[in-house]
């Protein structure tokens, strides 16, 4: 085998993959048709859950100084963040390069081959191993893995090759995106409705600013490239009355509200994620994290089989509970571009909505879904944080741990690894994951300090997945300690 894993596409989602592989000593080539990092960036934010992400294993502080905001809004209207938000809030004007160039930088640390300029072509599932035809200057190549993963986005050349069907709704509207210079636009941070259309404007630092323009109607185009500038400064004064004709075009590109996902994320030895198992209209920025998130999820698991430490039907469980998250994501979406372009016909449901946003129960709900704060996966009924993120928590290491060491929950989901919380110094506890410790971490520790929102009431011990989802609890799961351990991390020694 020339790697365990190939991945297709070095977009945020292939190399988030890419390092969570080698984060489980799992050996990984990442293809990619370009020879270089374009600069471009579809994507200028990082929802609150994946700052969480990013904090777990370290990678925040590689950012420099982010500015965050509690502040989002659902098709126009807005949400706060804040009742939700445990740690980080939003982070608004992280450009995609910026979260691309920490991510390779990451995973190349870690190991990762990853190979610019190689063009995917084709591939031939062998029903052990996957073989890969790839096309770069010098000709064409082949490659085998065990497993391929298509991270390659929207028009994604896996899902095509590996006959996966996609179902959904074709583009019914164009939208244009631009970054510029040398023009002064206030901030509209906030999709704006206005006559005829929607606009926003994002400042990005250095001068830039980021605008995005939909006017209702506008028929979707079949184009070879990205537009000219000249419509997109039409466009913009048709919607607002200001000429930006004479900024200096830095990017310019069209979308579309097409909403599809494929009907499974798995099939054989390939899998997807990312833009490759779902599109949709970007409203508020929640394609990337969703992909970031899908690779998260997938790595530790995939990881796992390819190790042999856990069988091959916990990949089942990467459909399971993804195929999932894309559907609500397909809907929320949806339902945004209703809202943000929809005609006065709409108005009537805009206002509705706004309303009922004023209660709290209401505001929740809707700041869930454009934060992915309701994001849950079925680990049992029970104690209410079953399935959900663990939420951060200093601790302080006692007994089996460093006397008196001050961590944070956060922290131990640096490695990768799940982790084994034990609360209440119980040996008897910790005697029953011993034929686990290869694959956790056991960590005897206290809360130390006030206990933040959402925490661990009456827990005694917690199990958690790699991936920051509680697994166990105790008291509050219906399984005992040992099945949990085996569904997520496979028989033991």
């Amino acid at each position: 085998m020339d790697a365990s894993v190939i991945i297709v596409g070095a977009g945020p989602a292939g190399l988030m993959l890419a390092g969570e592989l080698r984060l489980a000593g799992v050996g990984v080539i990442v293809l990619e048709r370009l020879p270089g990092r374009t600069g471009e960036s579809r994507g200028i934010g990082l929802a609150p859950r994946t700052m969480e992400v990013l904090d777990q294993r370290g990678l925040l502080g590689r950012f420099g100084g982010i500015e965050t905001s509690e502040q989002g809004h659902f098709g126009g209207i807005p949400v706060d963040f804040g009742p939700l938000v445990a740690v980080h809030g939003a982070a608004r004007t992280v450009p995609q390069s910026a979260t691309e160039t920490v991510l390779e930088d990451w995973a190349r640390e870690l190991g990762a081959d990853i190979r610019r300029g190689r063009e995917f072509v084709g591939l031939t599932d062998h029903g052990d191993h996957v073989e890969v035809r790839v096309r770069d200057s010098a000709g064409e190549q082949r490659l085998r893995a065990r497993y391929l993963v298509g991270c390659d986005g929207g028009r994604s050349a896996v899902r095509k090759e590996a006959g996966f069907d996609f179902p959904g709704t074709a583009a019914t509207t164009e939208m244009f995106l631009a970054d510029l210079r040398g023009v002064d636009l206030e901030p509209r941070m906030v999709a704006d409705r206005v006559s005829g259309g929607m606009v926003m404007v994002n400042r990005l630092g250095d001068g830039i600013v980021r605008i995005v323009v939909g006017e209702r109607g506008a028929p979707p185009q079949r184009r070879d490239g990205p537009p000219a500038f000249s419509e997109v400064a039409d466009a913009w004064k048709r919607l607002t009355g200001i000429d930006i004709a004479h900024a200096e075009p830095l990017w310019v590109s069209a979308f579309g509200d097409a909403t599809r996902q494929v009907t499974e994320y798995r099939r054989g030895r390939v899998l997807l994620a990312g833009d490759s198992a779902h599109i949709h209209l970007p409203a508020g920025g929640q394609g990337m994290n969703t992909g970031i998130q899908d690779a998260v999820n997938l790595g530790w698991k995939l990881a796992a089989v390819v190790r042999g430490t856990a069988p091959e039907t916990l990949l089942e469980t990467y459909h399971e509970e993804r195929h999932e998250i894309g559907r609500r994501l397909l809907a929320n979406t949806r339902a945004q571009s209703l809202l943000l372009l929809g005609g006065d016909e709409v108005q009537p449901l805009r206002d509705l909505l706004g309303e009922l946003a004023g209660f709290d129960e209401v505001a929740r709900y809707l700041a869930g879904r454009a934060g992915g704060f309701d994001i849950r996966y079925d680990a049992g009924s029970g104690h209410p944080l079953l399935g959900m993120r663990m939420p951060h928590l200093e601790l302080e290491r006692t007994a089996a741990g460093r006397p008196g060491r001050v961590t944070g929950s956060t922290e131990l989901l640096r490695a990768g690894r799940g982790v084994l919380l034990d609360l209440e110094d119980n040996p008897h506890l910790r005697r029953r994951a011993d034929g686990w410790t290869d694959r956790i971490d056991v960590v005897t520790a206290a809360p130390h300090g006030p206990a933040p929102r959402g925490a661990l009431e009456g827990a005694a011990a917690v199990l958690v997945r790699p991936d920051g989802h509680v697994a166990w609890i105790a008291p509050g799961s219906r399984h005992d300690l040992p099945m949990a351990l085996e569904r997520w991390f496979g028989p033991g020694r």
